[in-house]
């Protein structure tokens, strides 16, 4: 039988716990070969707080988890697996409605899945800038200058800066933790 990739909605900041609950319920009932892959996609991002690096991990879709169910001939999940992952708790409905739930499109699950892997190589920076934003440096040879946002480097986790020095404009890259927003 072939297998389809589904949303489900859940309960926000409950994601892990919904996914735990819902692989035991498949596990305790022998549903294994129905329900083979359950992901909350995240992904880790890193961010200064009280000076220390810290890398947590960050819900890409907050309130939704996916699951790879095994469908029948006519395309419908079996109503035995259907009803165990409804009455899981925190679980809401599947996208697409109450009656006929809607599988993701093969492109959408192969760009989810890519974007969970790669993001799950190296911490991406957290970095809250904006473009424009007025901001002060930490840290570094221009310590406690003020400056503006040009330009926001998600890549490298680094600002690009606006400072007036001797009464010029001049552009500074710093890292991200190195500027504060005033």
């Amino acid at each position: 039988m072939p297998k389809r990739w589904y949303v489900l909605r859940v309960q926000s900041n409950r994601e892990d716990k919904v996914r735990e609950g819902l692989l035991e319920r498949v596990k305790a009932r022998g549903l294994e070969g129905f329900v083979s892959n359950i992901l909350v996609p995240s992904e880790k991002v890193s961010e200064i707080k009280g000076g220390k690096k810290k890398v947590t991990d960050r819900k890409i879709y907050p309130g939704y988890i996916m699951a790879e169910v095994e469908v029948d001939e006519n395309g419908k999940i079996p109503n035995e697996v259907l009803f165990l992952i409804r009455e899981t708790p925190g679980a809401g409905d599947f996208i697409g409605g109450q009656d006929k739930p809607v599988p993701m499109s093969s492109y959408e699950v192969e760009k989810v899945l890519s974007d969970v892997e790669h993001k799950e190589e190296k911490p991406r920076a957290k970095i809250v800038f904006h473009e424009g934003e007025k901001v002060r440096i930490k840290e570094g040879p221009f310590e406690n200058y003020d400056g503006v946002v040009e330009e926001v480097l998600p890549t490298s986790g680094r600002v690009k800066v606006m400072l007036t020095v001797f009464g010029r404009a001049t552009p500074v890259e710093l890292e991200y933790w190195q500027v504060e927003a005033i």
